[in-house]
């Protein structure tokens, strides 16, 4: 395979999770008697602009179909994102009734929704039909295509220039990472302002994050490559900032590089320094990372056998992507993991990729009260601590697996 940016050929693995499903290819009753499709979920390391990236395999209208069960607005950390990242921006560039904003990767109006309420022109972009579906239902423009270049064309020949891009956990998403990038060169008006959101690569690997890796995800992004990506491209990093979201992102704020006027701040240096100094931009810093991810692996399984052995009950909470990496990466499948609660109708009454394991609503933890609830989504471990307080009315403990296995009241 040679390197979705620059095309050289990847001879450098990072971790090797064995085969699974896509992520979020859930089993439905009609589907359970049935085969799943399962790849290899390898990822590689590009040793000339350090792009790391999934082994390719599968497309991506084969992962982000018209049933695609992934529903933004369901985490209300998330929502409070939302909301405060349309605040910022429109006092920030001074956005108003005249500007028009683009979301790529709108998903279910989960942003846009905020722009709409202060009277400002929106458009989403969203290829998948059940999520644009539920950003219509918002009273949403959403156009449903994937983007890139052929797609800007059209929205600026329609007239549809954008002062401001958002592009919230997407650009990990692209399998034409160039041609995604090129797009918002085209999209944005002179002046204009992109923003991209994505999981930190730094800390993906500092903090052992592996379970963040999944067939939907074809790139893991550093600044450093990033913005080597971006200005082959023709745009220009001129802010960035550090995120908690996700388990720690960044957001990179970027220009035209051809007309932008806007200078670059201080934190864009810094942050390439850190990556510089943690040493990025060499193997040694990629070393012992699957060992690390061996030891969540272990740890959760003998956790779950010892739980089961002392006739302790477990259940899990959030049909995650994250969850489903680290669950068919373990090996593990109902007889150790009964259920697994998720908020989303859409994912209830099914079954996980792969693991197979069910997906029930809320109402399973009080009627069968479990003695330790796996929280997969452990970026979220707060936010469900909160709204699941309950279970310790039974004595019911909270369990994370990564980056370590931690059990708490």
């Amino acid at each position: 395979m040679k390197c979705r940016h620059c095309q050289t050929e990847l001879t450098f693995t990072l971790i090797d999770l064995g085969t699974s499903p896509p992520s979020n290819s859930y089993v439905t009753n009609k589907t359970i008697h049935g085969p799943e499709k399962y790849f290899p979920l390898r990822v590689l390391v590009c040793d000339t602009c350090w792009l790391v990236q999934t082994e390719d395999y599968a497309g991506a209208e084969e992962l982000f179909d018209e049933d695609y069960a992934y529903f933004s607005s369901f985490s209300t950390t998330w929502l409070k994102h939302a909301e405060k990242y349309i605040v910022d921006m429109v006092e920030r560039f001074k956005l108003d009734a005249s500007s028009h904003i683009v979301e790529v990767a709108a998903n279910d109006g989960y942003l846009l929704q905020y722009a709409k309420a202060r009277g400002i022109p929106c458009l989403g972009v969203e290829p998948t039909k059940s999520t644009a579906s539920a950003a219509r239902e918002k009273g949403l423009e959403v156009v449903e295509e994937f983007f890139g270049v052929r797609l800007a064309e059209q929205l600026v020949q329609q007239g549809k220039q954008a002062d401001l891009t958002a592009a919230n956990n997407v650009l990990a998403h692209v399998p034409d990472i160039n041609d995604f990038v090129s797009g918002f060169v085209t999209l944005l008006k002179p002046s204009g302002v992109s923003t991209f959101e994505f999981p930190h690569l730094l800390r993906m690997v500092t903090e052992n994050q592996f379970d963040t890796i999944y067939h939907e995800h074809y790139s893991y992004l550093s600044l450093t490559a990033v913005k080597q990506i971006f200005e082959t491209n023709g745009l220009s990093i001129f802010d960035v900032e550090e995120l908690p979201t996700h388990g720690g992102s960044l957001r990179v704020y970027a220009q035209r590089t051809d007309l932008g006027k806007r200078e670059i701040g201080s934190n864009v240096s810094a942050l390439l320094q850190r990556e510089g100094a943690a040493g990025i931009s060499t193997s040694a810093f990629y070393d012992g990372f699957q060992a690390k991810a061996n030891k969540v692996k272990n740890d959760f399984v003998t956790f779950l056998i010892e739980a089961k052995n002392a006739g302790k009950t477990v259940a899990g909470y959030g049909a995650a992507a994250k969850g489903n990496t680290l669950l068919n990466y373990a090996g593990v499948r109902s007889d150790l993991l009964p259920y697994v609660v998720d908020l989303n109708p859409a994912k209830q009454n099914k079954f996980l990729p792969g693991c197979r394991i069910p997906i029930v609503a809320e109402d399973y933890l009080k009627q069968y009260r479990p003695d330790y609830v796996v929280i997969l989504p452990w970026n979220l471990r707060e936010e469900v601590i909160a709204q699941l307080s309950y279970i310790r009315d039974w004595g019911g403990q909270f369990v994370t697996a990564v980056p370590s296995l931690k059990i708490s009241a």
